[in-house]
């Protein structure tokens, strides 16, 4: 998926798959892990497959436009680390 766009609400961002569609998620963070730049996004309507409390991770990476494009983590080591990172920050605000 890539092609970001967002909407009106700055927590709702719109990703274009590899078919075409337009696909909404919510934007619950934005994560630095070793300069690297990571989203953790769930999807506005969830996949059957998908409880809701799950989320998934996008790395974030620039087009040569200038523009972002979001791909979707497939290290499970980042994925680990980044929800990590994440759940310090969730725990940190209460």
């Amino acid at each position: 998926m890539s092609d970001k766009t967002t909407e009106q609400n700055e927590d709702i961002v719109t990703l274009t798959s590899p078919e075409g569609e337009d696909v909404e998620f919510f934007e619950l963070a934005v994560i630095e892990l070793d300069g690297a730049y990571y989203s953790v996004l769930q999807p506005v309507e969830l996949p059957e497959d998908m409880e809701e409390d799950e989320a998934m991770v996008f790395k974030i990476t620039q087009t040569p436009e200038g523009g972002e494009n979001f791909v979707l983590e497939a290290d499970d080591d980042v994925i680990d680390a980044v929800f990590a990172e994440y759940n310090r920050l969730v725990e940190a605000q209460n």
